[in-house]
């Protein structure tokens, strides 16, 4: 029987394919990987004979090479194949740095603000060796996908939006306000107005967070359709725009400055609070420093006070 050809396959033939496709060139492929435009080439023809399909149009002169349809459902598996192998080596490099070494963190604009002042502040008198650095990003979906390449260790993420490999640690829940302005009518009420009434008035809210599209959800499932006037992905710029009276935003606490004079949260039970947790892939190794950071996150969330509860789970 003849051999399975796919065996030859190496991790260079694949890292090969990706770069010829995001850069549109083997001589650009060629530099960012360090090798000459002909090893690539070479590393390119074996790939293909190897699956038996042309991988790559090469129309010739100053026009960007292609890939053909094998060419991008292989690229849609060498992609994942690339990623897991640069996770492996994050996990080597920790691994071999042990306490000493770096810990990357993910984080979003609300933790970032209310949380990790003081979690760092702790963390750094215990662990002063290690070589803390924190990545904020606007969406846990890109969060996650850094998890996934070995980017980061840990990260903190929303319970109801991530799916996928990994493992948690829940800090807080994070309950939904309604945000006003001061000097609004509804700002005197005890209660919160219903999603109806709500959805009534002109909304703002942000832009690619996923809170937003949580609490679209909520609405929809009322079969209410409201209004957004203004979305921003910056928390001051959402109650900057309250405070102005150009709407109401429905958003976490935690998002909150609850100091500001020009607006006033009140309390939303009708949608379920924000699930705050750090994570981490489970099939990644885990240092000593990342598990206690995950031990200081649990003790410091637990330090927020009366109506933020905290629970562990994983």
């Amino acid at each position: 029987m003849e051999p399975d050809r796919w065996l030859g396959v190496e991790f260079r033939h694949l890292a090969a394919l990706q770069a010829i496709a995001e850069e549109g060139s083997f001589g650009r492929a060629a530099k960012r990987l360090g090798y000459t435009q002909s090893a690539v080439s070479q590393q390119l023809a074996t790939l293909e004979r190897i699956v038996g399909e042309r991988l790559v149009e090469r129309p010739g002169g100053p026009r960007p090479v292609s890939l053909t349809d094998a060419g991008m459902l292989l690229l849609r598996h060498a992609a994942a194949i690339v990623a897991r192998l640069e996770a492996a080596q994050a996990d080597f490099e920790a691994l071999a740095a042990g306490e000493a070494g770096a810990l990357r963190v993910g984080t979003y604009q609300s933790v970032s603000r209310q949380v990790l002042p003081r979690l760092l502040r702790r963390f750094g008198q215990v662990w002063p060796r290690v070589d803390l650095r924190v990545s904020e990003e606007p969406t846990d979906e890109q969060l996650a996908w850094l998890i996934e390449r070995g980017d980061i260790d840990l990260s903190f993420a929303d319970y109801r939006i991530w799916e996928g490999p990994y493992e948690w640690v829940h800090l807080l829940d994070d309950p939904y306000v309604v945000l006003v302005q001061a000097d609004s009518p509804l700002a005197a009420r005890k209660k919160a107005p219903a999603l109806a009434e709500i959805a009534e008035l002109p909304l703002i809210g942000f832009r690619r967070c996923g809170t937003t599209a949580l609490v679209e959800s909520e609405f929809h499932g009322e079969g209410l359709h409201p209004e957004f006037v203004f979305r921003s992905d910056d928390n001051g710029t959402v109650q900057a725009m309250v405070a102005a009276g150009l709407g109401i935003a429905v958003v976490p606490r935690l998002t909150v400055d609850l100091n500001d004079p020009g607006t006033v949260a009140i309390p939303l039970g009708a949608i379920a609070p924000r699930q705050i947790g750090l994570a981490w892939h489970r099939d990644r190794y885990r240092s000593p420093a990342a598990r206690a950071f995950v031990d200081v996150a649990v003790e410091v969330c637990r330090e927020l006070g009366p109506g933020v509860p905290t629970r562990q789970a994983v």
